[in-house]
């Protein structure tokens, strides 16, 4: 029976080595799960068996120092990373050490910045670092909740399902993150198309019809003289340029301004405020933060994460701060001792169907799980609050564009219906 040269963590997440007789790879790996060990090396005696010392000893001199990002930088998609954890995942659970498993996945991976990235991970992982010191050292990839998951994986023996729930919850989320951006950009593509076509027919159109009606001394009606009016204002020229390019210089200092305004606390406290008051859209945000708030808090402690870290990561990754705030006094309740249900109540931010779950979960020791299912109803209701908005907007936002472009050429043609029938009396 041949035997292998491991090295493997322990429910502490402490690096372990050794040497250990089984009839396969497969089988030495499932000896060592057995045992409580997480193998993240395996080598068979006399097959690179100096190799494989050398980089077990090379692991036991450098274990715990996971080596800086160096050169790796820049951000990676959420469906890359989500894609890279699932197959993390599958290779794991198919028996492959993790070493190995980062090591095909840096062959394979498409994405230079991932590439390059998991290259690191697998170096800092040889070197004898946990998976979670590794990944902690690349925040702008891998966020709180993604490294603490991991680390509760590893110290439960249990990786490749805390990776597998990780994708599951990036999938859904994303899901989320696309219906909400897809009942936002409709509206505000159409608004643009209305801005250039008006913009359009005032710089290029109204100007000829001013000339044609101007020497016929005819008066126009209101409507016309708003529109040329206007027309002749965009034209205008008291600076050299234009006042429509100035227009348009004032619209992008003032959005420059109300982004700086609102990476500030108080300006990012009302704009989150005013997301979860607006009619309709809202109603969509508050469901959303639910949901967001309900599975990550559901997906953490399933995975092992003790409550108050869980609570922790759940408020820094809420993506509201009105939410994040009432996140803050539901953990400085629990840390006293009490339980979530009072302060998510006393927040106002939660509705009364997730504060019954959440007590009925309390009260039978199944919170997890009915957080996870409160996540799940959102998700559903979230999908048709979004789906009956889309139908709703598409016909309306229509209408407006149609309303738009319409005054103003009816404004042009007025004039002229007027003269044809002035001719046609005389």
């Amino acid at each position: 029976m041949p035997n292998f040269i491991y090295s493997a963590l322990d429910a502490k997440g402490e690096e372990k080595t050794g040497v250990i007789s089984a009839n396969s790879e497969s089988d030495a790996i499932q000896q060592l799960r057995g045992n409580g060990l997480y193998p993240t090396q395996i080598q068979q005696e006399g097959k690179g068996t100096k190799k494989a010392k050398a980089a077990i000893a090379q692991k036991a001199k450098a274990k715990g120092k996971a080596k800086p990002a160096g050169k790796v930088g820049g951000s990676v998609k959420p469906k890359n990373l989500t894609i890279f954890t699932r197959q993390l995942a599958t290779l794991i659970d198919s028996g492959l050490p993790l070493l190995r498993s980062l090591t095909v996945l840096e062959k394979q991976e498409p994405h230079p910045v991932l590439r390059a990235t998991v290259a690191v991970l697998a170096e800092n992982v040889q070197g004898g670092s946990t998976f979670s010191e590794s990944l902690a050292q690349h925040p702008k990839i891998f966020n709180k909740l993604y490294v603490n998951m991991v680390k509760a994986g590893e110290l439960g023996g249990v990786l490749e399902v805390v990776l597998n729930r990780l994708a599951e919850y990036q999938e859904k989320a994303q899901k989320l993150k696309n219906k909400i951006v897809s009942a936002m950009v409709y509206p505000v593509i159409v608004m643009f198309i209305a801005v250039a076509i008006l913009v359009f027919l005032m710089i290029f159109i109204v100007p000829k019809f001013k000339e044609m009606f101007t020497s016929t001394d005819q008066e126009l009606p209101l409507i016309s003289q708003i529109v040329f009016g206007t027309s002749e204002f965009f034209l205008a020229r008291p600076l050299f340029l234009p006042n429509v390019f100035f227009l348009f210089v004032v619209f992008g200092i003032i959005v420059v301004l109300f982004n700086i305004w609102g990476k500030t606390n108080g300006g990012r406290n009302a704009i989150d405020k005013i997301k979860l008051r607006m009619p309709i859209l809202g109603d969509i945000q508050r469901k959303s933060a639910v949901s967001r708030f309900s599975r990550t808090l559901g997906t953490l402690v399933t995975s092992g994460v003790p409550i108050l870290q869980a609570l922790n990561i759940t408020r820094d990754t809420a993506g509201n701060v009105v939410i994040s705030s009432a996140i803050e006094k539901v953990h400085e309740a629990v840390k006293e001792g009490e339980t979530i249900v009072t302060p998510l109540q006393a927040s106002g931010v939660f509705p009364n169907m997730v504060i019954s779950m959440v007590d009925v979960g309390e009260e039978t020791g199944q919170l997890p799980e009915m957080l996870l299912k409160v996540a799940d109803v959102y998700d559903d209701e979230v999908d048709n609050a979004v789906t009956a908005l889309t139908s709703i907007l598409e016909p309306i936002m229509i209408v407006i564009l149609a309303l738009i472009v319409g005054s103003v050429v009816f404004a042009l043609f007025l004039p002229l219906i007027k003269m044809i029938s002035t001719m046609g009396n005389q």
